[in-house]
C-alpha cells in the first residue's frame, strides 16, 4: 500500500499559479506512476496528469501547455505545477500512484482545495 499526503492548495486570482505537493510514502519501491486528479463540485474524478517512471507524460486538454507534474525521487514527493489557473480548474485535487494507470483504492490522499477566483 502507497500512502500519499497532498499540500499546498487554496485561494488564487485567475491566470495566478500554484504548486501542489504530494509526499508518498509506504511501498514507494512499487511506484511506476504518478497522477494527479481533481474533482468539481457534481462531476466525475479526472485526470489531470500522469507521470511514468520512464518519463512519460500524459495530460488532459484542458490543462495541456499550463500545468507539469514532476516528481522527486530522493524526497518521496511529487508535485503538480498550475499555471495560469481558471475558474474552471477549481476542484479538489488528489494525488495518487501504483504500479500501473489503475490505482488501489487505498493509494489514495485526502485532497487538497483549490480555489480560482474569476
Amino acid at each position: 500500500q502507497v500512502s500519499v499526503v497532498e499540500s499546498g492548495g487554496g485561494l488564487v486570482q485567475s491566470g495566478g499559479s500554484l504548486r501542489l505537493s504530494c509526499q508518498v510514502s509506504g511501498r514507494i519501491w512499487s511506484i511506476y506512476v504518478m497522477a494527479w486528479y481533481r474533482q468539481a463540485p457534481g462531476k466525475q474524478r479526472e485526470l489531470v496528469a500522469e507521470l511514468q517512471n520512464s518519463g512519460s507524460t500524459r495530460y488532459a486538454d484542458s490543462v495541456k501547455g499550463r500545468f507539469t507534474i514532476s516528481r522527486n525521487y530522493a524526497k518521496n514527493a511529487a508535485y503538480l505545477q498550475m499555471n495560469n489557473l481558471k475558474p474552471e480548474d477549481t476542484a479538489v485535487y488528489y494525488c495518487t500512484g501504483d504500479s500501473s494507470s489503475v490505482y488501489h483504492p487505498a493509494n489514495w490522499g485526502q485532497g487538497t482545495q483549490v480555489t480560482v477566483s474569476s
